[in-house]
């Protein structure tokens, strides 16, 4: 069966799944969005209400349905999963959200289309994406991580709430696991096509502190989701519009460059191999078409060379 270009299965109708569902139908990116739960209720509560929404804005066939629509989806998203609580890492969740992964594998397999991308928001990210790619028959490619795509957004949101400048000309990047041993790539970091660190000997606002206020930066890019999680129970809004942007990329083939959780094959001339973790990625129609691999400095390569350890020894 051929895949419908155009069609979205989110698999999961929880915080996140509903917000990733009503922003890819506001932004009008879907002519056709399934949702699937095991609430069954919740599910067709939600679709029918993004439908009436719709009928505001611009008419996109929006359901909620079984895993036989997965057949001709494009783009699978799946969010569903325990939710992170207050206190709990991410890699805490692993063991549960295994167990919901296997019953939807079951589901999946005997409608899943072998030109269809598979987009796995849940978290630990890394890890059940390389747990998805490992149980589901398809290539490393069309096997993708939500990674640290929103990490990427925070960073350019705070650099720029330093330095003044528009977060869309801050270039910059969160590398490795999505969690607690990401890094920010700060020796490829550019604003203008200027080094950050001779922009910031330009820039003068931090008084000089420069190294300081980057450190400080890194670190509140890592504690924002478990800020967010401590105040208002969990984060939706900042991960449905980075997922939003991952399948513009997809359905679109913009093939641009986003840090989503990529399968490694022989980075760093070998020093990473056999894991999913997030680097630059050029992300097409192809899904994660090619991985970027930009001159770090030695201690970012084995900061991230670290991360990637750290994840696969979760793998199992």
């Amino acid at each position: 069966m051929m895949v419908n270009p155009r069609k979205v299965v989110v698999i999961g109708d929880g915080n996140v799944g509903s917000s990733v569902a009503f922003t890819l139908v506001i932004k009008k990116q879907v002519s056709e969005l399934v949702i699937i739960d095991v609430n069954k209720d919740k599910a067709e509560g939600d679709a029918l209400d993004m439908a009436h929404a719709m009928s505001i804005n611009a008419p996109v066939n929006i359901k909620a349905a079984g895993y036989s629509e997965i057949a001709d989806a494009r783009i699978i998203i799946i969010t569903a999963g325990a939710a992170q609580k207050p206190g709990e890492t991410r890699i805490d969740l692993l063991n549960k959200n295994k167990m919901i992964f296997d019953s939807i594998f079951d589901n999946m397999r005997p409608y899943l289309n072998q030109e269809s991308i598979v987009l796995v928001v849940t978290n630990p990210v890394d890890v059940l994406t390389m747990y998805t790619y490992d149980k589901l028959s398809l290539p490393a490619n069309q096997v993708i991580g939500s990674g640290t795509v929103l990490d990427t957004g925070r960073l350019k949101y705070l650099l720029s709430r330093d330095t003044g400048i528009d977060p869309r000309n801050i270039h910059a990047y969160i590398i490795g696991e999505h969690g607690d041993s990401e890094l920010a790539a700060y020796s490829v970091t550019s604003i203008g096509g200027v080094t950050m660190s001779e922009y910031c000997k330009e820039c003068g606002r931090c008084g000089g502190r420069q190294e300081e206020r980057l450190e400080l930066i890194e670190e509140e890019v890592v504690k924002s989701a478990y800020e967010i999680i401590a105040k208002k129970g969990s984060t939706y809004y900042g991960i449905a519009a980075a997922t939003s942007r991952i399948v513009d990329a997809i359905l679109h083939d913009t093939r641009s460059i986003l840090t989503v959780s990529s399968y490694i094959s022989n980075g760093l001339g070998g020093q990473i191999d056999g894991v999913y973790l997030s680097v630059p990625t050029i992300v097409s129609h192809l899904g994660a078409e090619k991985t970027i691999w930009p001159n770090y400095s030695e201690e970012e390569k084995q900061s991230l060379i670290e991360s990637a350890n750290k994840l696969k020894s979760l793998i199992g």
